[in-house]
C-alpha cells in the first residue's frame, strides 16, 4: 500500500489569479491531494474577508477538482505553516516562483521550514510564461485606480473586485 501524497500551496489569495490558479493546477497534477491553505493575514491588510477569499478559490478552481484522480481542498488557517502542515497531514509545501527576486525569499522560507520540519519538503514550480509578473498585490492595485485586470485575474474575480473597489 503506498501512502498518499499529500500537498499544501498556501497564500493569501487576496484576490486569487491566474498565476495561483495556474500554480494549482499544475501542483495537483503531481500529488494525490493538494489542500489550499487561505491564509487569515491581517496585517497584509486583505480587500476580501477570510470566507470571502475561500469562496473565491473555491469557485475559481472547481473546474480543477479530481483532474488528476486526486483531489483539492480549501482550508482557512492562521497557525504556523509547519502546523497546519502537520494538521492535514501534507508532507510537500507548494510555492509558485515568478520571477528571480522571489527566490531568495523562498530560499529562506524552505531553509526554515526545512530545519523546524525536516520531513516536509519545499517543491517550487516556475510560474508560466503568461503568468510569471502577475502579483495580487499589483492587481489590487490597478483595480483600485479602475484599471484593467482581465488579463490577471477571471472575469469572476474581475467583477469581485470592481464591487468591492467601486470601480
Amino acid at each position: 500500500m503506498t501512502s498518499q501524497k499529500i500537498g499544501i500551496y498556501p497564500g493569501t489569495f487576496d484576490p486569487i489569479t491566474n498565476g495561483h490558479t495556474d500554480i494549482i493546477g499544475r501542483a495537483a497534477r503531481v500529488l494525490d491531494k493538494l489542500v489550499v491553505g487561505v491564509a487569515i493575514n491581517p496585517g497584509k491588510g486583505p480587500i476580501f474577508t477570510i470566507d470571502e477569499r475561500v469562496e473565491l478559490v473555491r469557485e475559481e478552481i472547481a473546474h480543477l477538482d479530481n483532474s488528476n484522480g486526486g483531489t483539492i481542498e480549501i482550508i482557512p488557517f492562521q497557525s504556523l505553516l509547519i502546523h497546519f502542515a502537520r494538521e492535514v497531514e501534507a508532507t510537500v509545501i507548494v510555492r509558485g516562483l515568478r520571477a528571480v527576486s522571489d527566490f531568495d525569499y523562498e530560499f529562506q522560507m524552505a531553509s526554515m521550514n526545512a530545519k523546524m520540519a525536516p520531513d516536509i519538503e519545499t517543491l517550487c514550480l516556475m510560474a508560466s510564461d503568461k503568468y510569471h509578473f502577475i502579483a495580487s498585490s499589483l492587481v489590487k492595485e490597478i483595480a483600485k485606480l479602475n484599471g484593467d485586470v482581465s488579463q490577471f485575474v477571471s472575469p469572476r474575480i474581475q467583477e469581485r473586485l470592481s464591487e468591492r473597489l467601486g470601480g
